[in-house]
């Protein structure tokens, strides 16, 4: 071993602790309310603050509204998943209309990647529930709605039942049993996209949808 490197060593020998820290307590945050109004006005204020939208909508009014919201915002080509769980309720609303057009994600990503990129203005997705502490929608992605349905075009709808909201990550780990088997993708999101440079100034729509529009099914 050559001197200098010895000096080193020895340095960081010499700094090191004598024994391990104490352990830092983590901060508890203030209780979640846990009544379902509570949780919703608290999921949707969360939201609200990074600049989503959140919308209410009964069990049968929630396509009407998704094909609403789309044509307000100019959308042309809205993508959902063929298998997925919204997919009958959306070919229902959208029939006899001819847009926003909808366009199912069916074909493995490289039979139609510059569509995907180029030709699609928004999409549709269900959703696992929301949390409430911090205003995240659950994703779990699947072969019936994938990863890139939600991540890819400009505007991201997604469906979330307000029966599904939990005060806190832990408590929707805890009541919807996910050690039972999880996804290769579990996914929280809390607003749109958004970036920071060095100087701390906040970019929305940087990598991923310019827009996230959360429709709570009451």
């Amino acid at each position: 071993m050559s001197d200098a490197r010895a000096r080193i060593l020895g340095r960081l020998r010499a700094a090191a602790p004598a024994s391990a820290p104490d352990r830092v307590p983590v901060p508890i945050s203030p209780a979640t309310p846990a009544n379902q109004a509570d949780l919703l006005a608290s999921f949707r204020a969360r939201l609200e603050a990074v600049r989503a939208e959140v919308h209410l909508a009964d069990a049968d009014g929630w396509p009407a509204l998704v094909q609403r919201l789309a044509r307000a915002r100019g959308v042309a080509r809205l993508l959902f998943g063929a298998d997925g769980q919204l997919a009958d309720a959306l070919r229902r609303q959208f029939a006899d209309e001819d847009t926003p057009a909808l366009v199912p994600y069916a074909d493995p990503i490289e039979a139609w990647k510059g569509e995907l990129f180029s030709g699609i203005d928004a999409g549709v997705t269900s959703s696992l529930g929301g949390i409430a502490e911090t205003g995240s929608v659950i994703l779990w992605p699947g072969p019936a709605e994938p990863r890139l349905l939600s991540l890819v075009p400009p505007v991201h709808f997604v469906i979330v039942a307000a029966a599904q909201l939990h005060a806190t990550l832990a408590d929707a780990i805890a009541a919807q049993r996910w050690a039972e088997g999880m996804p290769t993708n579990a996914l929280l999101i809390s607003g749109p996209s958004k970036s920071a440079d060095i100087e701390q100034t906040i970019a929305y729509g940087v990598h991923g949808p310019k827009a996230f529009v959360v429709i709570v099914v009451t």
